[in-house]
């Protein structure tokens, strides 16, 4: 009976060689680059939704909503690619941002050149 007792106790002990102890933390910039293309992404989604869902007539608002989300995408990608440059980071939020803010300029890009044809 002792010996399984001092078994259950062993197995709660905490495991260090488990855990990686860092001075990495989140930039900023790289967290609001990521909320800027999220923002910019689903505002030009939503965008194309509702011009397709009214026929294909894009109204004003519509497009001042795609010209806005193309302004956030350019300072997004701007602060993404200024936080991917800091040290000691966790680059997540930062790609993440890039990806998005480029993809959202790239999109846009491809609307234009649809728009003017």
């Amino acid at each position: 009976m002792n010996r399984k007792l001092r078994l259950k106790i062993k197995k709660l002990e905490p495991v260090r060689d488990r855990y990686m102890f860092t001075d990495n933390r989140h930039p900023e910039k790289g967290i609001m680059s990521a909320i800027l293309g999220c923002i910019s992404v689903g505002t030009l989604i939503v965008a194309v939704l509702f011009t397709y869902r009214d026929g294909g007539q894009a109204q004003l608002r519509y497009a001042a909503a795609a010209f806005v989300a193309a302004i956030f995408s350019v300072v997004g990608l701007v602060l993404g690619i200024m936080s991917r440059f800091e040290r000691d980071i966790f680059k997540l939020f930062p790609n993440l941002g890039i990806a998005l803010n480029l993809a959202s300029i790239i999109f846009v890009a491809i609307l234009l050149v649809l728009g003017l044809t």
